[in-house]
């Protein structure tokens, strides 16, 4: 049996139920990344936000269809259209060519996904493989009278759209009255958006059209990959709050002209995380990359154990300290596990399930659904707790997998075992010191000795 499920609506304002629109599986659709550089935590917020849903509508008893972009091409240094594509100001910087870059950046992409469990749609697409849809796209966009060529390109016409800006709350006059100077001023508005760029012919990045040679403008890839799976109906759209203004309102205008109703029915954004209470951003070189979470001594699950800790519609702050209090949460978590496995005591788990189950369906309360897991790990240990905390780690994904001790290592706590035994403390404390400083702990027991990696 199902158990209905509610989450906020950035369309509606207000939290709906979700369910599948055929009536047998939920299709979703998520923003994925631009594939020009190393991915940093913020960017990872996002799709451990995506893996967030995706585990907590399964759990839930729903059939799940995602699809997913990877951006290799169009994604312009300015969300609104401006500046030089991404994937050339990359090949320019490394010296290689755009392919190698998006090949390069979706394997580390990839590797880090995997690092932090996150599951994944089963659809994932690059810009560059359907180009031969957004043609077709455009062509019916401009059909439909929504699209127009210039010199430049082919723009959608937003005053054709009476409804551009209701995502974002912002109608088009005051768009229009805070626009920025127009990048083509053979555009109807500044604030027309490029569907098709008509590229110069030292551009890298160009493909046949019957406009003459060009590449497609960042949002419009979206909108076809989501045609391509899902056709007309999308039951939930993910991604940052920072794209409602610009990519997911162009987004919805393309795709609502195109289809003449509104394709996507539930829109689903996430807050920013903040770095030290600032604003995170490459350009003020204060982004964490997973590799850089680690030389700090924190395993990328610390960072998925610290995003449960806020609700995805709250700005989280991170620091050291909440990095800190996550890696000691988590590994108190996964002792206490531990101890449960082996328990003998019978405990009914019943409460704990229903209170978890209402806590993720209830708009994905994490820090509810957290406090539960914690509350039942404090009862007398029980196999049964064990078995519902198996159950639970569906939605947390957290690994129970022990990892093996390297050798040296074992000797190393060997050593300092038989050191305490023989009352030579100093050299008991020193050689705690060493295995701290190769990432290792060593907790006394009552029978012996416990070593785990930091």
């Amino acid at each position: 049996m199902k158990k209905v499920v509610k989450f906020y609506n950035s369309l509606t304002r207000k939290k709906e139920e979700i369910y599948p629109s055929n009536n047998k599986t939920i299709k979703m659709y998520s923003c994925g990344p631009t594939v020009y550089s190393y991915p940093h935590i913020g960017n990872f917020r996002a799709y451990l936000f995506m893996d967030n849903i995706r585990r907590t509508l399964k759990y839930c008893g729903y059939s799940l269809d995602g699809a997913m972009n990877i951006t290799d091409v169009g994604h312009l240094t300015s969300d609104a259209d401006e500046g030089e594509d991404k994937m050339l100001v990359a090949s320019e910087r490394e010296h290689k060519s755009p392919w190698e870059i998006a090949k390069f950046y979706t394997e580390v992409f990839m590797r880090d996904a995997k690092r932090l469990n996150i599951n994944l749609p089963e659809h994932i697409v690059p810009a560059t493989s359907v180009i031969p849809e957004i043609i077709k796209f455009v062509q019916g966009l401009m059909e439909k009278g929504y699209a127009y060529e210039t010199s430049k390109g082919i723009y959608f016409e937003i005053a054709k759209f009476k409804d551009y800006g209701k995502l974002s709350g912002m109608n088009i006059e005051e768009k229009l009255a805070g626009a920025r100077i127009a990048v083509d001023d053979k555009k109807r508005s500044p604030y027309d958006f490029v569907l098709w760029v008509k590229a110069p012919k030292e551009h890298i990045m160009q493909w046949d059209s019957p406009w003459g040679k060009g590449y497609p403008g960042w949002h419009i890839e979206c909108s076809v990959i989501g045609d391509k799976f899902f056709g007309d109906s999308i039951d939930i759209h993910t991604g940052g709050v920072d794209h409602k203004p610009v990519h997911h309102e162009n987004e919805i205008a393309q795709s609502n002209a195109f289809y003449g109703k509104q394709v996507v029915k539930h829109w689903m954004h996430l807050e920013f995380l903040q770095i030290d209470s600032g604003k995170m951003g490459k350009s003020l070189g204060n982004t964490y990359t997973l590799d850089d979470l680690e030389k700090q001594g924190f395993k990328p699950e610390v960072f998925r154990y610290f995003y449960f800790m806020a609700h995805y519609s709250k700005q989280q702050n991170f620091t050291r300290e909440a990095m800190e209090g996550a890696k000691n949460s988590l590994k108190n978590m996964k002792n206490l596990v531990k101890e449960h496995k082996v328990g003998t005591n019978k405990v009914d788990t019943s409460s704990y399930q229903k209170e978890f189950i209402d806590a993720i369906a209830d708009d994905l309360n994490m820090p509810n659904a957290l406090a539960v897991v914690i509350k039942m790990l404090k009862e007398e240990r029980s196999k049964d707790v064990y078995e519902a905390f198996l159950k639970f780690n569906e939605v947390l994904g957290f690994s129970l997998e022990e990892e093996e001790i390297p050798s040296d290592i074992l000797d190393l706590a060997e050593k300092r075992w038989q050191a305490k035994k023989a009352k030579d403390f100093t050299l008991a404390d020193n050689l705690r010191e060493e295995l701290s400083k190769k990432g290792f702990t060593i907790k006394d027991t009552r029978d012996g000795y416990e070593i785990t990696k930091n």
